[in-house]
């Protein structure tokens, strides 16, 4: 295989990217892609300036170089490059890369090429941020981006502290974490909007969990309920004392 056509793949892997992923990326048909990874085709010198401007490459490299045979060097100097003022930068998962991080959530490399950003109110840390979708923590808004510390072990989570919790049922979601006293192996996992009701999962599942300290969204989101969120929240609360009373009865 030429070294161009070897490295394209190889860093399609590392990234965890599918070719129909890669290929938007690149503004190409998925089949070209296929075309030059299996070297039937010669990659475009315009493909590979993209390509080497994504994971800041040289030409040279990307055509002379085996990138796969230089791990060691390759990736010591984008860790290099990611350090500012000795302090290491916060790889940031956006939710456009959450399939890919639930295959790569452990693999070096793949941490090692996401986009990175630094906070100066955090050092010391394993920290990761992620960026979430959707209403089930409000008032924090959808497309917020939650800086979480690494949890190694559930003992050090308290009861009802907001987590990033990545599991291999549920994927990445941002939750509160209940621990179950007479079941160790379930964790309740609880929103902060009523209108979305708990839920348990097995901590087994569980692949990362990495308590919130910071969250970081746009001044143009909407933190406030409407009336009609409102007496839904209200609505909901009411049928659940109802039931609590019912099986208290």
């Amino acid at each position: 295989m030429a070294i161009s056509n070897q490295n394209l793949k190889y860093l399609r892997k590392l990234r965890g990217w599918t070719q129909e992923e890669f290929a938007q990326k690149l503004r190409i048909k998925r089949s070209l892609l296929g075309a030059y990874e299996e070297e039937r085709a010669e990659p475009r010198i315009d493909v590979l300036e993209v390509v080497c401007d994504m994971f800041k490459l040289t030409l040279d490299d990307m055509l002379r170089k085996d990138l796969s045979d230089n791990k060691s060097n390759y990736l010591a100097r984008r860790r290099a490059m990611k350090l500012v003022g000795g302090r290491a930068d916060i790889p940031f998962v956006p939710v456009k890369a959450a399939a890919g991080y639930l295959a790569g959530y452990a693999d070096p490399e793949f941490i090692d090429e996401l986009n990175t950003f630094t906070l100066p109110m955090l050092t010391g840390g394993n920290y990761r941020a992620f960026e979430i979708i959707g209403d089930s923590m409000l008032p924090t808004p959808s497309g917020s981006v939650i800086v979480g510390e690494k949890v190694d072990s559930l003992e050090e989570v308290k009861n009802n502290t907001p987590c990033i919790v990545v599991s291999r049922n549920e994927g990445i979601v941002y939750k509160r974490v209940q621990k179950n006293t007479k079941q160790k192996n379930k964790l309740t996992l609880i929103s902060d909007n009523p209108t979305y009701h708990p839920y348990t999962v097995n901590a087994d599942e569980v692949l990362e969990m990495w308590q919130a300290q910071v969250v970081i969204s746009r001044t143009s989101s909407q933190n406030r309920w409407d009336m009609a969120q409102l007496a839904t929240v209200v609505s909901d609360l009411q049928q659940q004392v109802s039931t609590l009373k019912k099986k208290m009865n």
